[in-house]
């Protein structure tokens, strides 16, 4: 059984004000770069696989999808959001291996658990990773 971290990536840098404060502006690419770099040394430090998700423009991205470092960065497609996909993912390993999604959207914690993973929100992510 792997062990699964689903990150609801917008929802994570929103919510932790070192990112927080790089999203403001041109360089809020910047954010979501230091968000992977956070979660890749966790992944690495651990024996979780770490999948961070985002809604993406294709322009807007800063960084690209797929898997950088040992973690798993999605965008969610045009016309879905990230967090169907976070859903979706849920949905697909949630049953068979030990899933956790860390976001701050209730609905999408309610979906996830409705799936057989187990949930978080962003302060809890940050105690985790933190140790």
């Amino acid at each position: 059984m792997e062990q699964l971290l689903i990150v609801d990536g917008h929802s994570a840098i929103f919510a932790i004000p070192r990112f927080a404060g790089l999203h403001r502006g041109p360089t809020r690419y910047l954010a979501r770069l230091e968000l992977v770099k956070w979660l890749q040394r966790f992944g690495d430090a651990s024996e979780w696989k770490v999948v961070v998700v985002f809604d993406g423009k294709q322009a807007e991205r800063g960084i690209e999808g797929g898997t950088e470092e040992g973690i798993l960065i999605l965008y969610s497609r045009n016309g879905e959001t990230a967090d169907s996909v976070i859903e979706r993912l849920a949905a697909r390993f949630g049953a068979r291996d030990q899933v956790k999604v860390a976001s701050d959207d209730r609905m999408v914690l309610l979906t996830a658990s409705a799936f057989g993973a187990e949930t978080m929100r962003i302060a809890a992510l940050e105690i985790l990773v933190e140790g």
